[in-house]
């Protein structure tokens, strides 16, 4: 996927870096495409033909691999961590579900006192998981530090330190996944911004927590689920986003630390909120839906925008 992604970026031309994946080392991992390694009968346990001297692996998880014909396995790859091997199977299968339309559209604006906000005042908390954590990461690398370099504790002491962080890894993971499924079931059609946080982490105070509420993971979760489940994603460009009125249009230059917009229209409402409002009509204007054409997207008594006569198509794509 990232080698996917290198490419996909020099093929859009993004500006800046492209971001051409990094090697990992080659102790970390062993790849196999369709040879070399063979599933038993039960297909519970995995060895290789090829003579790696690795043993037999005994799969344990929740993937049954026997909904899969081994020539749809397009590769193998077994992955060391630091708390055991992983084998990972890429399958060469179309994964895509059906829901009810709901008839739905937000625009989401990602934060760092709230995860989310959405154009409906709607707000998720941001978990900061490895904030909650540092404690004992820091009391772990104590530990390391302490240990005689070489030594069978000190290798022990690594190892508990990467099952942390491992921990923490997992957890981000988790929280992005479910939140961008929740999102994506819930709307017909989303708009995020395309963020660029390979930039945004240049701001050395602000670094950690940036890192840590991994958006970029969860905007690329939000685009795979709308794909699996035939609904439209759109990612516009951010600027201006907080500082346009969502009432009027006008600009309202604030600084980071201004919470609330206040507009001499006479709009008040919370920073994020109007920012997410901004991000759904700019995802609706680039999809080609008018908020102002009869017929079409429209603002209900709640607040929240109804795609009346919008029909979701199985590519995902909104015709009125």
């Amino acid at each position: 996927f990232a080698i996917q992604r290198f490419f996909a970026n020099c093929k859009a031309k993004k500006p800046g870096k492209k971001g051409y994946p990094q090697f990992k080392k080659h102790t970390r991992s062993v790849e196999y495409k369709t040879s070399g390694w063979a599933l038993s009968v039960d297909k519970r346990c995995l060895t290789f033909t090829d003579g790696f001297a690795a043993g037999t692996f005994r799969l344990i998880g929740s993937r049954d691999l026997h909904f899969y014909a081994p020539k749809e396995i397009k590769r193998v790859r077994v992955i060391h961590r630091a708390d055991g091997y992983y084998a990972q199977f890429c399958i060469n299968v179309e994964r895509s579900e059906e829901l009810v339309p709901t008839g739905k559209a937000i625009g989401i604006d990602v934060g760092l006192n709230h995860f989310l906000t959405d154009s409906n005042g709607e707000t998720m908390t941001n978990p900061r998981h490895l904030r909650k954590s540092e404690r004992a990461l820091k009391r772990l690398q104590k530990r390391v530090s302490r240990k005689k370099k070489g030594s069978g504790n000190r290798k022990k002491a690594i190892n508990k330190l990467g099952r942390k962080h491992a921990q923490v890894s997992r957890q981000r993971k988790d929280f992005a996944i479910k939140t961008a499924l929740y999102v994506v079931k819930s709307s017909d059609f989303v708009a995020c911004e395309d963020l660029l946080v390979r930039n945004m982490v240049k701001n050395h105070k602000l670094a950690k927590s940036i890192s840590d509420a991994a958006w970029s993971q969860f905007i690329q979760w939000l685009q795979y689920f709308g794909k699996v489940y035939g609904k439209t994603v759109v990612a516009v460009a951010p600027q201006y986003t907080s500082q346009d009125c969502s009432s009027c249009g006008k600009r309202v230059l604030k600084s980071l630390s201004v919470r609330t917009h206040v507009c001499s229209c006479g709009a008040v409402l919370d920073r994020d909120c109007n920012a997410a409002k901004n991000i759904l009509a700019k995802g609706l204007k680039q999809a080609g839906i008018s908020l102002n054409t009869a017929g079409h997207a429209g603002i209900n008594a709640w607040g929240q925008t109804d795609l009346y006569s919008l029909v979701v198509t199985s590519t995902g794509k909104l015709t009125g």
